[in-house]
């Protein structure tokens, strides 16, 4: 056997992101393989945190699932000094000090084509450069990213069923394929003195508990393959329980993946596998993830759609402003809108922060459509509340409710509250969960309150008005407002 080729560098440094797992972990392993030493280090962005509300259930998910990153990490180590470097810092500066510290000749790390972590990228990589020290990032968090699927004409796609087709036709078992990081864990560096802190206490970091126990979210790559586990068993009737907020249908992922707590990969190659054996419920899946890299990719062709439309012309809509527009969007955020459906969405989203798929779109395009108000908005607010919050997919989600985003929904389809009411909740189960107020109404009455007869109303103890609001719009009233209001669209522009 020929020998193994020398160490590109005699020390590196692998920084984490979000990517929290040593299994199929791209950056880590090229680290290992062109490293005779490594470390890692996870840092607590105080640019990013300083803006957080102090009590956010994202900040204690990263905290506990990096308590078991750090015990995975020396485990793999097999040294009592192994582990991961935890700081609290701002990180491009932290960064750099690091690698001097600990004399790293390379700092490696998965993209984040995020604008404004591409701007905090470009700085480190900017001071490491004049340290002469090198910096190193790989594709992690998407199966294909970037310019991996382009037209016959190398342009990026904006239409996702072409994208999908694609998609499907450059994948392979290498794109599929897990990076052997234990293989190479011997590269793997004890904690210096001075580097080796516990992970730190929420309390220590400025914040407090969010609720995750109580919501019993699970962290970590253990909380990630427990809900693979269980998704498994039932993946095959997906396709028919996705739409159903009562029903357990998703795969509960998101935040997972989000965090990177699980590799896409591994969910990628275990749908087409499961695809290929004709399983209807995994090609469904299979392209949902397909979407993730299908916005991925716009942000990075066009970071304009941070800010504004992908479509320019619907930049030129003119959204409700003024004391009502801002009481309007307080009733949507509050659950306070008269409308079931939506009020018991934006409650399951205050409350968890999460919300089913069907319902984010249902929300979407009642606050736009509804009640014309700027898609923006919306986006900002569940940027603040979603525990899997990702730039690229809630801007693109939010931008195909409004039609202004690539292959949106066109401009005149506009969601009945009621009608998407009576077919995703039929038995208003999800209704009822959510707001105890209106338990006592017949189902039939549950969906639309103020359509009750009065006995109805009576017997559940509902006062609209007081127990529960009457509707903020009257939605016939509004779609036609919408559609006026997209009229500035409508030539030639509107799909």
């Amino acid at each position: 056997m020929p020998p193994s080729p020398a160490p590109a560098y005699p020390c590196g440094l692998v920084w984490f992101r979000r990517d929290l797992r040593v299994e199929d972990h791209a950056a880590l392993y090229h680290a290992l393989t062109q490293c005779a030493q490594v470390h890692c280090v996870f840092v607590f962005d105080t640019d990013i945190l300083d803006g957080l509300p102090r009590a956010d259930r994202r900040v204690e998910f990263i905290r506990e699932s990096l308590v078991e990153l750090h015990a995975s990490m020396g485990a793999l180590c097999s040294h009592p000094d192994g582990g991961l470097i935890v700081r609290h810092a701002a990180a491009r500066s932290a960064i750099p000090a690091l690698a001097e510290e600990l004399g790293a000749h390379a700092v490696f790390a998965n993209h984040d084509d995020e604008p404004e972590a591409l701007e905090r990228d470009s700085e480190v990589r900017t001071r490491l450069a004049k340290a002469g020290r090198a910096f190193h990032t790989s594709k992690d968090h998407t199966v294909l990213e970037r310019s991996e699927v382009l037209t016959q004409t190398g342009s990026p796609y904006s239409v996702f069923t072409p994208y999908k087709n694609a998609w499907l036709k450059k994948v392979d078992a290498f794109q599929l394929s897990s990076y052997p990081v234990e293989r190479h864990a011997r590269h793997l560096a004890p904690r210096p003195p001075g580097c080796r802190q516990p992970v730190p206490s929420l309390a220590s970091l400025g914040f407090e508990p969010a609720g995750l126990a109580t919501l019993r979210i699970p962290t970590g790559a253990s909380g990630a393959r427990q809900l693979l586990d269980d998704f498994l068993g039932r993946i095959a009737r997906y396709g028919e329980t996705r739409d159903f907020p009562a029903v357990k249908g998703p795969s509960y992922l998101s935040v997972h993946l989000r965090f990177g707590t699980i590799s896409p990969r591994l969910l990628a190659r275990t749908a087409h596998g499961l695809m290929c054996e004709g399983n209807p419920g995994a090609t469904t899946w299979l392209s949902e993830l397909i979407w993730r890299d299908f916005y991925f990719q716009i942000l990075h062709h066009h970071p304009h759609v941070v800010g504004h439309s992908f479509k320019p012309a619907y930049d030129a809509i003119q959204w409700e402003t003024g004391p009502e527009a801002d009481a309007l969007f307080a009733a949507w955020c509050e659950g306070r809108t008269g409308y079931p459906l939506v009020d018991a969405a934006m409650t399951q989203i205050n409350q968890t922060g999460y919300m089913h798929n069907r319902l984010r779109m249902v929300v979407a395009s009642f606050l736009v459509k509804d009640l014309g108000l700027d898609w923006r908005r919306g986006e900002a607010y569940f940027a603040t509340q979603l525990n899997d919050f990702d730039l690229a997919a809630n801007n693109g989600g939010w931008q195909w409710a409004s039609s202004s985003g690539c292959d949106a929904q066109p401009y005149f389809r506009i969601f009945n509250p009621v009608s998407q009411s009576e077919k995703f909740d039929p038995e208003g189960k999800f209704i009822r969960r959510y707001l105890p107020q209106l338990a006592g109404l017949p189902t039939k009455a549950l969906h639309a309150p103020w359509r009750a007869r009065p006995l109805e109303l009576q017997e559940a103890g509902v006062r609209l008005g007081e127990t529960y609001p009457h509707p903020v719009v009257d939605h016939e009233e509004a779609r036609r407002r919408t559609l006026e209001r997209y009229a500035v669209v409508k030539a030639g522009t509107a799909p």
